[in-house]
C-alpha cells in the first residue's frame, strides 16, 4: 500500500506551487541577494530556506507548532521578532544603491540568518502545521513524512532558486544610473508589505 494516495500527493504538489512561489520575504530576499551580490552569493540563503522548512516541519511533527499555537504570548513573541528583523532587513536593503553594497555589514543574511528566518515567520509556523494537519498526521507519521519533507524542500529550494536567478540576470541592467537604487527600494516595499501582512496573522 503506497505511503500516500496519488490524490493527496498531487494536492500537495499544487498546495507546494502556490505557497513557494508566491513573492514573500524568502523569494523576496533572494531575488535581492543575487540582484546586488551575484547568484553565488545568494545561493547560502537559497540553500537555507529548505533547511530551516525542513526543521520546521519535523518540528510541527512532533507536536512543538501545535504548542506554539496554543500560547498566545509565545506566538506574540515570534511575530514580533519576525516583524522586527523584516523591517531592520527592509531598511538595510534600501540603503544599497550600488552593487555589492548589500554585504554583510549592510544586509546580513547569510546560512543560518535564513535558516532562522523561517522560526520568525508566523506565517510560515502556520503554513507548517496546515501541512502536518493534512498530510503528515493523517497516516503513518513514518512513511507520511519522508514524501512530505522532501517534496516541500525540493519546493522551497526551487522557487527561492528561481528568484535568485531574475535577480542575477537583471544585475548588468541594473548596473547602470540609479535602476539599482530603484530595485531595492521597490524590494525593501515588498519586504515592508510582507510584514505588515504577516503582522495581521
Amino acid at each position: 500500500m503506497p505511503a500516500m494516495p496519488t490524490s493527496d500527493f498531487l494536492a500537495l504538489l499544487v498546495l507546494g506551487t502556490a505557497m513557494s512561489f508566491t513573492p514573500g520575504p524568502n523569494t523576496t530576499l533572494s531575488t535581492a541577494l543575487a540582484a546586488n551580490l551575484g547568484l553565488r552569493r545568494a545561493m547560502r540563503f537559497c540553500l537555507a530556506v529548505p533547511v530551516g522548512w525542513a526543521l520546521m516541519l519535523v518540528l510541527c511533527s512532533a507536536g512543538l507548532g501545535a504548542a506554539i499555537e496554543a500560547q498566545p504570548a509565545l506566538r506574540l513573541a515570534i511575530k514580533a521578532v519576525g516583524l522586527g528583523y523584516l523591517l531592520w532587513l527592509a531598511w538595510k536593503l534600501a540603503q544599497a544603491t550600488a552593487l555589492g553594497q548589500a554585504d554583510a555589514r549592510r544586509l546580513q543574511v547569510g546560512f543560518w540568518q535564513g535558516v532562522a528566518l523561517q522560526f520568525v515567520n508566523i506565517k510560515g509556523w502556520m503554513f507548517a502545521l496546515s501541512v502536518t494537519a493534512g498530510w503528515v498526521l493523517t497516516g503513518p507519521v513514518s512513511e507520511r513524512l519522508p514524501v512530505v519533507l522532501p517534496t516541500m524542500m525540493a519546493f522551497a529550494f526551487a522557487s527561492n532558486f528561481t528568484y535568485a536567478l531574475v535577480g542575477a540576470l537583471l544585475r548588468g541592467w541594473l548596473a547602470e544610473g540609479r535602476r539599482l537604487a530603484w530595485f531595492n527600494r521597490g524590494m525593501s516595499a515588498v519586504l515592508v508589505m510582507t510584514a505588515v501582512w504577516m503582522g495581521q496573522a
